[in-house]
């Protein structure tokens, strides 16, 4: 979403590369770009005003660590901004402190509440609660039943007494709701309610009574993040008439400029507290303004990577992992073939590379990465028989024809598989035993080269450590010859069998002059 805003800042701090120090002509073309580039994103007009003025003030102030030059400077002060116009802290939920957490859902039609509720319900689940989701939109078609279908994906019971589809209460279904809720031993309510096309009388005035009727704990207004500046003026309208204690961001991987995530807290002055970014019930997650900001300067969200890292590996099978790296050829296809699974539970390969600092530079690579060759590499190792998973090496061209024929695919794709392995599980085990990167000559930690220093192998050896022969007779004899002038020439004395050497009678036989021979005694 924050493509087109990372790639203008980038090309904006690229000109100050290589300058001693910001002069005042540098500072004011600086701000210049910043103003362009958030006005193209869409950012509404009074907080670029704001930003730009911020960044400008400190930028000609000595405020900023001496130890950075110009171009590290202003990107601290930019990145800092960023954080503070997107609320500065991550904003957590408030739970009640007896009987059920009351949380309503508000915002207009489209916004994806109906969505969302489930995600947050699937959410609050991994944090240990028991959440219970309330269909109190009666308004739109079937939305009752698309919350029950949510619900039972997620595995959160649905709340849900009126058919829906224009008849029934809200009010009162969300009323009775809470009562349900304290008989079965819900902690947290989730309450759907209804939206419209645009911001009208009786919208508001419906969600204000659900609101009255239930006294919620939070209110959050679900807004979508791909509609601009109709964003900003739909949440101000909802929080002169209903009013709410946070923001949800939906659409975030879509393709809209994204003004609205930089201009909601701003204007409203209500935080952002959750952000969903992809139509999977785990693609939502709690909104922290630091990692935003980090993504947008492509600097990378490895905080975020890790904690669903953490989620989604199985530590002990990790481990185990760890210990046959640590082995030589320990390492099997069926084991990287459960790492592999393990990092499908992340999302899609581009998401994850693109938590990586200084990813933005190959965003059409990632753009263009097709995530079914996960699927073509697993239809490969799955069409291996257990014996192949575990000794690669044994797989020679007739097993390789039928492996490609079991997964549809190429002999070609099954030894590009084969040999790449072999290449990952070398490097993968020289770094697990300390070795640093291979090939890697003279760094210290990285080892590997063959200038670094370890000790080298003789090369034309067999298994056993001896040399090997030529079947051709007449180079047969020359290795054998040359081998025994070079034994012969190890000792100056032409001892090979290793006995004693009688030095006084091999002095004579050196036939030294008389006058010498007195240092032989």
């Amino acid at each position: 979403m924050f493509a087109t805003l990372s790639d203008r800042l980038a090309d904006t701090f690229k000109n100050l590369r290589g300058k001693g120090r910001l002069s005042e002509a540098d500072i004011d073309a600086t701000a210049r770009e910043i103003r362009i580039a958030l006005l193209e994103a869409d950012v509404a007009l009074p907080v670029v005003k704001e930003f730009v003025g911020a960044v400008k003030e400190r930028a000609r102030s000595e405020e900023v660590s001496g130890a950075l030059n110009p171009g590290q400077q202003i990107i601290k002060i930019v990145h800092d901004e960023l954080v503070t116009i997107l609320g500065g802290e991550t904003r957590r939920l408030r739970y009640a402190k007896s009987g059920p957490t009351v949380i309503m859902l508000a915002g207009l039609q489209g916004a994806g509440k109906t969505t969302l509720a489930a995600k947050l319900a699937l959410w609050l689940k991994d944090q240990d609660k028991t959440p219970m989701l309330v269909a109190a939109d009666l308004q739109r078609p079937n939305a009752v039943q698309q919350l029950q279908v949510n619900g039972e994906r997620v595995g959160v019971p649905v709340f849900a007494p009126e058919p829906g589809n224009g008849t029934g209460d809200p009010v009162d279904v969300a009323r009775a709701s809470i009562e349900e809720a304290k008989r079965k031993l819900h902690d947290v309510v989730i309450i759907d309610t209804a939206g419209r096309l645009g911001v009208d009388e009786t919208l508001m005035q419906q969600a204000a009574d659900i609101r009255d009727a239930v006294r919620p704990d939070e209110v959050l207004f679900v807004v979508d993040a791909m509609i601009g500046q109709d964003a900003v003026t739909t949440a101000q309208a909802f929080l002169d008439g209903v009013g709410y204690d946070g923001v949800v961001l939906t659409k975030l991987d879509g393709d809209a400029r994204g003004g609205a995530a930089l201009s909601i807290r701003s204007i409203t002055g209500k935080p952002v507290m959750f952000a969903s970014s992809g139509e999977k019930m785990t693609d939502f997650d709690t909104f922290h303004p630091d990692r935003m900001a980090s993504r947008i300067l492509d600097m990378g969200d490895m905080l975020t990577l890790i904690e669903q890292a953490e989620k989604a590996f199985d530590s002990e099978q990790s481990m185990k992992a760890a210990e046959k790296l640590a082995t030589k050829g320990g390492f099997t296809l069926e084991d990287f073939l459960q790492q592999m699974m393990q990092i499908r539970k992340l999302g899609s390969m581009t998401k994850i590379m693109g938590m990586l600092p200084g990813m933005g530079q190959f965003r059409d690579q990632l753009e263009n990465f097709d995530e079914r060759e996960i699927d073509r590499i697993q239809a490969i190792i799955q069409s291996m028989t257990p014996a192949e998973r575990d000794n690669p090496k044994i797989i020679d061209g007739s097993r390789r024809a039928r492996i490609a024929k079991g997964s549809g695919r190429q002999v070609s794709d099954v030894n590009q598989l084969v040999d790449r392995f072999f290449e990952a599980r070398k490097m993968m085990e020289q770094m697990a035993r300390g070795g640093g990167m291979p090939g890697m000559p003279g760094m210290p930690g990285l080892g590997g080269g063959k200038r670094a220093g370890a000790r080298q192998q003789p090369q034309a050896k067999g298994k056993k450590g001896k040399k090997r022969v030529s079947g051709n007779p007449a180079k047969a004899a020359q290795q054998k010859a040359g081998a025994a002038a070079s034994e012969k020439a190890a000792n100056p004395f032409g001892n090979p069998d290793g006995a004693e050497v009688d030095y006084e009678k091999a002095a004579e036989q050196l036939n030294l002059p008389k006058d010498f021979s007195q240092f032989l005694k």
